[in-house]
């Protein structure tokens, strides 16, 4: 039977082709009845282990797989919340997440055991591991028919998806997305993209990011293969795009695309058949991506957690300026504003503003934070951003930058405020502040200016270290720099004085890419 939730997207397609390919991976391909099949098994292990309607599940796995696509469809099918869990948390993100979303249950990979021990996740949920006796026995402790059951109470406005953001606070916020908004996303976003009979959608994107889960599911709609490389390394992704010859690519960031198209196997003759790619970033760089693959189309694209995927995004009818200088304009459905923060008024075409959005993919609401929720989403259902844009008359939308007081580090969000929530933990600290610092790999990376208490000493590799293997990798400052006097106004720290020294600094310095940090 089919639902009214999002685990219909692909029941419908197993019932329509059951034998056409859905998914394929580097450890295999499966077809539409096979991970429907696989999607239906997981919901019945899901409920035999005690999953219910609304409970939280999380999913913990390093890379896509099928585990992980059939995972998602299986809570879905319970009318049960999927917590992708970024797979890059340490110990103390992990904790964290897993006390606030008050999980159900963490469907782990064993290779990820050791963080999942040290964060103590079995005092707080159940922790089961995919392969493991207990987790592949209680498929027979339930039946189709329970889990149908289930499936036949969805209304689809329910939750079914909760992602972790970091917003301007020092904690991640998790964002709840509905049946229904995924369902809507699935077709606006293969729609803009013109997906037809015949291609293959390539992503690299993780499971844990809202730019993956848009793939799988604009691809499922489409009823086009989805391609995954795993867990993305270059040379396994060339192996694969060589092998599968996607039509249609998102990489998203340019700190993927820029290193698969300059590959020396990838060329025009091994790629030839790729149609079209969709791409973040400045519209230099885009012109750059551009040029150096003629023979596909380009278009760029705007979206967040909180906009459930691709709010803004270019058609590959678009005039080529339009295509690389521009977002694009609103996907179908949804509807945006670019308002003067202070007055909330609109402002004309060409002049920057904050962008506001609302629409069928927004997400619900922040999880147990009503505060937050309230200052973002305002009595008409507008979601202010934060985000700094232009609009054209035309309706083209241009990133400029950002309200809040965040970082991007190659395509992750992340708040200044976590990190230095985290480095205010080291005993020698007694005022932090981060900024961004230009990077020519990572757009930018995060720069920490440290007061240090009377006499306690550190240097800049010993904070940087104590970073290292307890906070994700991408939120590590890659500089440290010393102050005892901060550039105050209005007794508040002036970070963009902060953000202008340690950019002049590096300058100045001829550096250009920050050191590469590993856990």
């Amino acid at each position: 039977m089919l639902s009214r939730g999002f685990d219909s997207l692909l029941a419908r397609r197993a019932a329509e082709t059951p034998n056409d390919v859905a998914a394929i991976f580097p450890d295999g391909t499966l077809t539409y009845a096979q991970l429907e099949r696989r999607a239906m098994d997981m919901a019945r292990r899901l409920r035999a282990l005690g999953v219910r309607a609304g409970d939280r599940v999380g999913i913990l796995l390093l890379e896509g797989s099928p585990d992980y696509v059939a995972l998602m469809f299986g809570a879905a099918k319970l009318n049960a919340i999927a917590v992708n869990v970024n797979a890059r948390y340490k110990e103390h993100e992990l904790r964290y997440l897993v006390g606030h979303a008050g999980l159900r249950l963490l469907v782990a990979d064993p290779r990820l055991r050791g963080v999942v021990e040290a964060a103590d996740v079995a005092a707080a949920c159940p922790v089961v591991e995919p392969g493991d006796e207990r987790f592949e026995a209680a498929r027979e402790e339930t039946s189709d028919a329970e889990v149908e059951a289930e499936m036949a109470r969805i209304s689809g406005d329910e939750p079914v998806l909760m992602l972790y953001t970091s917003g301007t606070t020092a904690k991640p916020k998790g964002c709840l997305h509905a049946h229904r908004g995924l369902l809507h996303q699935a077709g606006a976003f293969a729609g803009r993209l013109e997906l037809r009979a015949g291609d293959r959608f390539w992503t690299p994107l993780p499971l844990f990011h809202i730019g993956g889960i848009t793939v799988v599911i604009a691809s499922i709609h489409a009823g086009v293969p989805f391609v995954h490389v795993g867990l993305y390394q270059l040379e396994q992704a060339i192996e694969q795009l060589c092998s599968v010859r996607p039509t249609v690519a998102f990489p998203a960031f340019e700190t993927i695309w820029l290193e698969v198209i300059g590959h020396e196997r990838f060329t025009e003759e091994t790629m030839g058949q790729l149609r079209l790619v969709a791409a973040i970033g400045i519209p230099e760089r885009l012109r750059q991506m551009q040029d150096a693959v003629p023979w596909a189309t380009l278009v760029s694209a705007t979206g967040s957690t909180e906009s459930g995927g691709f709010l803004c995004l270019g058609s590959p009818h678009d005039p080529r300026e339009k295509r690389l200088a521009t977002a694009g304009r609103a996907v179908p459905g949804m509807e945006v504003r670019i308002a003067d923060p202070e007055t909330g008024e609109d402002v004309p075409p060409g002049t920057d503003g904050e962008l506001l959005f609302r629409g069928p993919c927004r997400f619900l609401r922040y999880h147990e934070d009503p505060e937050a929720t309230a200052a973002s989403i305002d009595a008409d259902g507008w979601f202010h951003s934060g985000d700094i844009v232009c609009a054209d008359e035309e309706g083209y939308v241009a990133y400029v930058g950002r309200y809040k007081d965040m970082l991007k580090v190659g395509g992750e969000n992340v708040a200044a405020a976590e990190i230095e929530d985290f480095l205010a933990t080291h005993p020698a600290v007694k005022i932090v502040q981060v900024v961004s610092a230009p990077d020519a790999r990572y757009t930018e990376v995060a720069a920490a200016f440290v007061e240090l208490h009377e006499g306690a000493s550190a240097t800049e590799q010993e904070l940087i270290d104590y970073c290292r293997g307890r906070i994700a990798t991408f939120k590590v400052p890659r500089y440290v720099r010393f102050v005892e006097e901060w550039p105050l106004a209005n007794n508040k720290i002036r970070k963009v004085e902060l953000r202008e020294r340690i950019a002049r600094e590096l300058a100045e310095k001829g550096i250009k890419q920050a050191p590469k940090i590993t856990s």
